[in-house]
């Protein structure tokens, strides 16, 4: 097995999957954010301080995840990146896309990670079983 897994220190995958979502939708709420500040410049110091600020939230989430709330959290902003559609209104079809992406996330997260409880417990050897099978 890998040094970490042997170490008994295992990555989560949820949480992995989770931080990338949550890090691609920072970008986009940027770019949001500059779409905005295009079409309505008289309000362009509260657009930028929303906008950042949201930005900032989104980019910072993956540093706590893994406990409950954090993913509650998570779901959280994907309902707060939903609602800036009222201000930019392809952020609709963006938020939904992203919404979906971060349920697929959290729920095929989770199944590789007790997946791979479940091959921990079992005491195999993965790395040696797909290295024998391959004939390596």
């Amino acid at each position: 097995m890998s040094n970490s897994v042997a170490k008994g220190r295992r990555k989560s995958v949820k949480r992995t999957l989770a931080s990338m979502v949550l890090a691609f939708e920072a970008f986009i709420i940027f770019f949001a954010t500059l779409y905005v500040f295009g079409t309505n410049q008289e309000q362009g110091p509260l657009i930028w301080t929303i906008g950042l600020s949201f930005a900032f939230l989104l980019i910072a989430t993956p540093a706590v995840l893994g406990s409950r709330w954090s993913y509650w959290w998570g779901s959280f902003l994907q309902v707060a990146m939903l609602a800036t559609a009222f201000w930019a209104p392809l952020m609709w079809v963006i938020g939904i896309i992203f919404i979906g992406l971060w349920v697929w996330g959290l729920i095929a997260g989770a199944t590789i990670d007790r997946a791979k409880e479940v091959i921990a417990e079992s005491g195999i050897d993965l790395e040696a079983e797909l290295l024998k099978r391959k004939g390596a």
